[in-house]
């Protein structure tokens, strides 16, 4: 306890604006300020004053200067005091992770409220003071007295090195579980913010700015060498191109040449050509002449024998003309001929026809008569047979009698296929039902893949192999909860964490780890698993009934708006107690203030917030807090569990029915097929009677009619006789008129042999004048082709010359043009020795000409711009070597800087960690355990991947791990952050640290190790200040006399603390322990 000698500080309560609800008293240990000479550091917490605040209407409170020990039941305003520190010092609402709204701080029922913090600083204290006001959310701050904004707030407290958004310094209770979710390297930049020199995270971060600008200028550099020498090897390849251009402008000279002085050789060509073709001409234009005289005489001879050959052509086409006419006459004659051998044939042909029908009339008359003679013969035994009526009768009977069950069979098929086909469509209504339900729920965990990947793969491994499991093991609860309402899903979902929907729950405990060694330690999955009750607490009923709570507007309790497998059911009664909290709506949030004064009301929910009510053990004074119900992520997509169950037994029921229908028809299809062939048996035996019957009747109507067939046979006979009589007649007179027409046919055949001889004789005549017509043509022909070739000659050269005179003409002009001459300019001295060196022959000049012009299209893309492009790439090239020198110096130069700097940073930041390994060691040690810290890097030059790594381990058959928000339980993660904060708390460079309930997930043991190692740390006088907050300690610790006590207590009786009487208080205690 405290020294007789040190002054004794106790927070100050204004009485006035005490109310029965609230009320704080601190009993503190000693503890003097910076006035009583005791050590307190730059920035250290001397006084903390709420009004209005949360649970408190007004309290001071004075902290001392090593550990604070801040110990009250829960709801008394423990972490109250957390969040004043927090905002009091500009810190953001989300580092405490309650209201997003600082106007949530404020007491409920007030409209403002303030924190003011005076904070330690030599040559004078600093006081802060925030006012919130609820109604627009906003703060007002002082600053020793005097109003000014946030950011200078934030500036002095930063000045003091204060870091409330660092969790190495300062761990709500809301976010213990974050610090061993922290990456190596948000560990690393917390650390050094916290117990690093002030120049270390300054020299971290610069670090990591002239590695960015280093990675910067090595890439200048490279991409300027690059360039570099791409450059050179473009200039040295642009070389052998302006080598090229100028062969190719030396071959474009000569094809220029060559070009000037072709059009003077097509001149000279040309020039001689057309002498030639006027000696030519007047050459064929003698010889014109002497053909013409010969060609005479021939001519008037021909024209006589014309003369003589056109009378005897036109006797001859008379005579041919009437030797055609005969021979008409003739083909005439003989047609009728043909026509009398046809009529005589057909006259025969009759005659044989008629005989051929006589010969089968006769042969028709003897079948009948042996038909009938079969048929008598037939008729005469079928006449000895009984009557077969009344077979027949009884057949008939029978017969009806099957129909009569045929249709009544068939009426029941059809009766029953109706009732299959009503039933088929309820079954396929019942399908698609349980197929959309079972599409939500793929969709369902479709939303589980996205977010978390790894509990979806231990989902998958857990459906292959649920055969190793001996109890119930059930999918992850998002899966397996179903929301009856989708309007109800943000409730569930707002209750019950994120980390507990993903999780696996299982009915046995051993299952569940045989579960976390395969898909944990083996896989390495980040998975969560749970372990149902073992006594089910699904069943369990609230504490009141809600008919007693609708008069607030409660309507139902959580667990009524959702359905789960038992085991899941149970572990939310147990943990979340689903069943005890009831849901309401707008008319809840108007009674609020009546409301949770209701007894049992732990948390409830309105239309739109989440209400958690705390009791006072002490005072049973109520604090509540309220927070928004976000909308829902994963549940909205629900399915009706029952109307499932009811579709599936449905469709069940309808498939059993199917199945008798199926039967009952098959045996009725077995019966009509019995009818049936019955049937086919009866009118078989039918139809053989009835055809048995009406045979005789038949037969004798057969008799009959053969019979009078018959007799119209044999009065129907042809007379061949007459017919054979009258046929001689037609063949005679037919016989007469072919006479006649042969006589006739005779007289043209001899009209027109006289004609073909007299014929014959002029052709003779004829032929003797044609042949000697054809000598004397062919003699003249022969001048005349002569002579027309001549001609023909004559005209060609006449036309060559004119041609070759106006062409003479124009090459000339063209040449002369060629070489830029006037017309009656003559050939320069240069132009004429220049062409003296070049071929005299059109067909050398194009030789040479497509020779060159090969050669200078050899020389592609080549222009004159290579040159100039060659000439400034050199200068070009000459200022790149000198850029890259400047900057290859400049590179090693910002190298040797960063060299220096990594000295200064990182020498200092090895001893740093090694300390904090050293100090984190022992403690570990101390507890019979093992761990340690070290830095981490995959790459020493990355200064944005060095980390700090924690390790630990436990238990002595394990190895050391990474310490990480999975691996560890949820008390050993705790151990090791109050160590590794303790650790850093001996380095003292922040001014004050905050631990908020580290302490409530340890077992016992851990937690008196750890007690004392925070006892042994704190209070040593080179340390900083320290709060440590905690519900409960255990019995027989042991304390020290640097500690402060800070006594939290709440309710309607608390004595206000200017009548706290700390020495009766503590005469009172020895005198109970001396009678005990």
């Amino acid at each position: 306890m405290a020294e007789s000698g040190k002054r004794r500080r106790l927070s100050h309560v204004n009485s006035s604006s005490q109310t029965s609800a609230s009320a704080a008293k601190m009993f503190t240990g000693s503890q003097r300020d910076a006035t009583g000479g005791e050590s307190f550091v730059d920035g250290s917490i001397l006084r903390i004053t709420m009004k209005n605040f949360l649970t408190y209407d007004y309290s001071v409170v004075y902290p001392g200067p090593n550990l604070n020990m801040i110990v009250g039941a829960n709801g008394t305003g423990k972490s109250s005091i957390v969040c004043a520190i927090c905002l009091g010092l500009a810190g953001k609402t989300a580092i405490l992770g309650r209201g997003d709204k600082v106007g949530l701080y404020v007491k409920r029922g007030c409209n403002k409220g303030s924190i003011e913090i005076e904070l330690h600083k030599s040559g004078g204290n600093v006081v802060i003071n925030r006012e919130i006001h609820v109604e627009n959310n906003q703060s007002l701050w002082m600053l020793n007295g005097r109003h000014c904004n946030q950011k200078t707030v934030e500036e002095e407290v930063k000045a003091l090195q204060i870091q409330v958004s660092n969790l190495c310094q300062f761990l709500p209770q809301e976010k213990v579980g974050e610090f061993a979710k922290m990456s190596k390297i948000e560990l690393l930049e917390a650390t050094e913010k916290s117990v690093g020199p002030p120049e270390m995270y300054e020299y971290h971060c610069e670090l990591k700015n002239f590695r960015n600008k280093e990675r910067d200028l090595e890439n200048i550099v490279k991409e300027k060498a690059n360039f570099l020498e791409k450059a050179k090897q473009r200039n040295e390849r642009n070389k052998h191109d302006v080598n090229r251009y100028y062969e190719k402008k030396r071959h474009l000279d000569v094809i220029k040449l060559l070009k000037k002085k072709k059009p003077w050789v097509e001149y000279e060509t040309t020039r001689k050509e057309l002498e030639g073709v006027k000696r030519e001409r007047d050459e064929a234009k003698k010889q014109l002449s002497a053909q013409r005289q010969a060609q005479a005489p021939m001519l008037r001879k021909i024209q006589q024998i014309d003369n003589q050959l056109k009378p005897t052509e036109a006797q001859i086409k008379a005579k041919t003309a009437a030797i055609k006419e005969a021979s008409n006459k003739c083909k005439q004659k003989q047609d009728q001929l043909d026509r009398k051998h046809k009529e005589i044939e057909d006259i025969e042909q009759t005659l044989r026809l008629k005989q051929m029908e006589e010969e089968d009339h006769q042969k028709r008359i003897s079948n009948t008569r042996r038909t009938i003679e079969d048929l008598k013969a037939e008729l005469a035994k079928v006449g000895d047979q009984p009557d077969v009526t009344p077979q027949i009768n009884a057949i008939n009977v029978e017969l009806r009698s099957i129909q009569e069950e045929r249709a009544k069979i068939k009426g029941e098929k059809a009766d029953l296929s109706r009732e299959r086909d009503k039933l088929c469509g309820e079954t396929a209504k019942f399908k698609k039902k349980l197929n959309d339900m079972n599409n939500m729920m793929n969709a369902k965990e479709r939303k589980l893949q996205g977010r978390h990947r790894d509990t979806h793969t231990a989902l998958q491994w857990l459906r292959q192999n649920r055969h190793l499991f001996k109890g119930n093991v059930h999918e992850p609860m998002m899966l397996v909860i179903n929301v009856r309402d989708h309007h109800f899903a943000k409730y569930v979902e707002n209750h019950i964490p994120f980390h507990d929907l993903r999780a696996f729950v299982f009915q046995r405990k051993d299952d569940m780890e045989s579960f976390m060694a395969e898909v944990r330690d083996k896989k390495n999955l980040k998975v969560n698993s749970i372990s149902a009750p073992e006594e089910s607490c699904s069943k369990r009923q609230p504490s009141r009934n809600i008919e007693s709570l609708r008069r607030f507007g409660f309507f139902t309790y959580l667990r009524e708006m959702f359905d789960a497998p038992d085991e899941v059911m149970s572990y939310l009664c147990h943990q979340y107690k689903v069943h005890d909290v009831p849901v309401g709506n707008d008319q809840t949030k108007d009674m609020i203030k009546t409301v949770i004064e209701e007894p049992y009301l732990r948390v409830l929910y309105t239309t739109e917030e989440r209400y958690t009510v705390k009791r006072s053990f002490y005072s049973n004074k109520i604090s509540t807090s309220n927070s928004a119900v976000h909308p829902s992520q994963y549940l909205t997509i629900t399915v009706d569990t029952e109307e499932k169950r009811q579709l599936e037994q449905q469709m069940k029921a309808c498939e059993l029915k199917l199945q008798d229908i199926d039967e009952r028809m098959e045996a009725l299809q077995k019966e009509l097929t019995a009818l049936d062939r019955r049937d086919n048996e009866l009118l078989a035996e039918k139809k053989r009677l009835s055809e048995l019957k009406v045979k005789k009747r038949q037969l004798e109507q057969k008799i009959s009619t053969k019979q009078d067939s018959l007799r119209q046979m044999e009065q129907s006979v042809i007379d061949l006789r007459k017919i054979e009589e009258e046929t001689k007649e037609k063949i005679g007179a037919v016989n007469s008129q072919k006479v006649s027409i042969v006589a006739a046919f005779m007289a043209q055949m001899k009209l027109r042999a006289t004609l073909t001889m007299e014929k014959v004789y002029l052709a003779l005549e004829t032929v003797g004048l044609t042949a000697e017509k054809i000598k004397l043509e062919n003699d003249c022909r022969e001048g005349a082709s002569v002579l027309k070739a001549t001609d023909q000659k004559c005209n060609r050269l006449e036309q060559r010359k004119v041609q070759l005179t106006e062409q003479c003409k124009d090459l000339l002009k063209r040449a002369k043009s060629m070489c830029t001459m006037q017309p009656d300019e003559s050939l320069p001295e240069d132009l004429r020795n220049a062409f003296s060196k070049l071929p005299d022959t059109l067909d050398e000049i194009d030789a040479m000409l497509n020779e060159e012009r090969s050669r200078a299209e050899c020389f592609t893309g080549l222009s004159e711009s290579v040159v100039d492009e060659y000439s400034s790439r050199e200068l070009e090239i000459t200022h790149l070597e000198k850029e890259l020198e400047d900057q290859s110096n400049a590179l090693n130069a910002y190298r040797q800087n960063i060299s220096e700097a990594k000295e200064r940073w990182l020498n200092p930041l090895k001893q740093l960690v090694e300390q904090i390994n050293e100090k984190f060691s022992d403690f570990f040690r101390s507890m019979q355990c093992a761990g340690e810290v070290d830095l981490h890097a995959e790459n020493e030059e990355e200064y944005d991947k060095y980390g700090i790594r924690i390790r630990v381990k436990f238990h002595s058959s394990t190895q050391l791990h990474e310490l990480t928000a999975y691996h560890q339980s949820g008390g050993e993660r705790s151990v090791s952050t109050m160590l590794y904060l303790m650790a850093l708390q001996e380095l003292n460079r922040c001014p004050f640290r905050v631990v908020d309930e580290i302490n409530q997930g340890m077992d016992p043991v851990n937690e008196r190790r750890v007690f004392d190692i925070v006892v042994r740390t704190a209070c040593k006088e080179t340390t900083s200040q320290y709060f440590f907050i905690t519900p409960k300690l255990l019995q027989n610790l042991q304390y020290a006399e640097e500690m402060t006590i800070l006594c939290v207590h709440n309710g309607a009786h608390m004595l206000p603390p200017n009548q706290w009487d700390e020495r009766a208080f503590i005469r009172r205690c020895l005198q109970r322990k001396a009678r005990a």
